[in-house]
């Protein structure tokens, strides 16, 4: 995913804890894994009944934060937002969300290890998907720390992460 912003442009690495395995990219180096969703063009995800999912974003940069939100709400899911772990943890354990995104302007170890405390000290059901961003790809290190539990994908644009919001959720009933 290319994001653009005062003259940069980011590229955004998806990292989803906890998920099934991992599988090597094309180039070699860093794990992926995609599927797809059939979405027809120009649906929006709205349709699939997306009212009653929550999803918690974690974002230190207030314009990302409000960007990823639109999106989320545009599409039907119910949003709040924390801006830092702390922040994180205390809104995952007043709410419980259905899925937690993580975007914090760190290494990308450092995300995951954010992204891991607030799951555990929130006190999260494991089945809550977290999808960490990260600006910079992971290098070796940071492979093995992630472990086997761990899907990693990078988007090309907004559709693709509203496509695997919607997979991740899809088992999730709609809150009544």
């Amino acid at each position: 995913m290319r994001w653009r912003t005062d003259s940069h442009i980011f590229e955004w690495y998806i990292f989803v804890l906890p998920s099934i395995h991992l599988s090597r990219s094309s180039r070699g180096k860093n794990p992926c894994v995609s599927f797809t969703k059939k979405v027809k063009v120009g649906q929006s995800l709205k349709t699939q009944n997306n009212s009653g999912l929550s999803i918690l974003i974690v974002e230190d940069i207030e314009e990302t934060r409000d960007g990823i939100d639109k999106l989320l709400t545009s599409d039907g899911y119910r949003t709040e937002a924390a801006r830092s772990e702390q922040d994180a943890v205390e809104k995952a354990r007043r709410n419980s969300p259905d899925l937690i995104l993580v975007s914090l302007g760190a290494p990308p170890s450092d995300v995951i290890a954010a992204a891991r405390n607030i799951r555990e000290r929130a006190g999260l059901r494991e089945n809550v998907p977290v999808v960490v961003f990260c600006i910079e790809e992971i290098g070796e290190g940071d492979e093995v720390a992630i472990g086997q539990n761990t899907f990693i994908t990078r988007p090309d644009n907004f559709n693709q992460l509203r496509n695997l919001l919607a997979h991740l959720l899809q088992k999730i009933p709609a809150a009544a």
